[in-house]
């Protein structure tokens, strides 16, 4: 595997940037098991399931102990990131908007398993690999969407706002939009062509929720580094060889909320930490991998931009 993400490199859902969103999916498994789960994803362990990992399918299945592979904190960073986002996303549909875009939705089955209001469209953009993996696992289940479920099999890192508007997308029409898990991944450019790129797309009163990651200090990424070089470690011991450093983007870039901020968008923030112990949860103490002062983020876009 090489030591650096690549522009063409791979995003199936058992190996490169892609298995992310299949450990996102084990980690929401694990914690909608947990005596207050914040959370209720019942298609996290059958999608991982049928990914066909062995570790994988048994840690989300509960036959196997989570040890340290799977953390506490990331369980319970589980439970609020997958809260946070639900309640975004209700909020805003309960507020009137009836367009929703979700970038990068690998695994998540929210356009299956949230009460969306009558007349909500949820457009969700991945990979084709991704999304006809998704769709059919699940059609297999027997799910069927509690939205107008609409899919955009396209990457990021191509053309997407054009295969979005093919798929019935009204950039007229206040958009609610998600960036969740995502921005780490693209290198710094990208994720300011992404942004860009939504605000452009978003008529007033549309809504967005990302995080927005502070830029390190000197020494904060070494530590990360390390840390995630022990995680996959880990991983490797139980016989899943994935180089988790080699998957994100390292060095400055510009942080999302005032980037965002700077283009229109009106934001409001709760760090990591914060949000942890707002649900009661234990305080995120090992922390080089900087969780803790993560900002989740979302807010509405008040000036016209076209």
């Amino acid at each position: 595997m090489t030591s650096t993400r690549q522009d063409g490199d791979t995003w199936d859902l058992a190996s490169s940037v892609g298995a992310t969103a299949t450990l996102a999916a084990v980690a929401r498994a694990i914690a909608a098991r947990t005596e207050r789960p914040l959370i209720d994803d019942p298609f996290a362990e059958p999608l991982v399931r049928a990914v066909g990992t062995d570790i994988l399918t048994r840690l989300a299945a509960g036959e196997a102990d989570p040890g340290d592979l799977v953390g506490q904190v990331v369980i319970d960073g589980a439970k609020v990131r997958t809260k946070f986002y639900d309640e975004f996303f209700l909020d805003a549909t309960n507020g009137g908007i009836t367009q929703v875009v979700i970038l990068a939705s690998g695994l998540d089955s929210r356009a299956y398993r949230l009460h969306w209001p009558t007349g909500t469209v949820v457009y969700e953009v991945d990979r084709p690999q991704v999304i006809e993996f998704k769709t059919r696992t699940l059609a297999e289940l027997g799910a069927v969407p509690t939205a107008d479920r609409r899919v955009v099999a396209i990457d990021l890192r191509d053309e997407w706002y054009t295969a979005l508007h093919a798929a019935g997308f009204d950039p007229a029409q206040p958009t609610a939009w998600s960036a969740e898990g995502l921005l780490g991944y693209l290198p710094p450019e990208a994720q300011d062509r992404l942004l860009d790129t939504i605000t452009e797309l978003s008529a007033p009163g549309s809504r967005v929720a990302t995080e927005s990651r502070p830029n390190p200090r000197p020494g904060d990424e070494d530590k990360t580094k390390e840390g995630l070089h022990r995680i996959s470690e880990r991983w490797r011991a139980h016989g899943f060889d994935l180089d988790h450093a080699s998957l994100r983007y390292f060095g400055e870039r510009n942080e999302a909320a005032p980037y965002l901020t700077g283009h229109g968008w009106t934001l409001n923030g709760t760090s990591n930490r914060d949000l942890f112990a707002a649900n009661d949860l234990p305080a995120i103490t090992d922390d080089d991998l900087r969780m803790g002062g993560v900002l989740y983020v979302s807010g509405v876009l008040n000036k016209a931009t076209k």
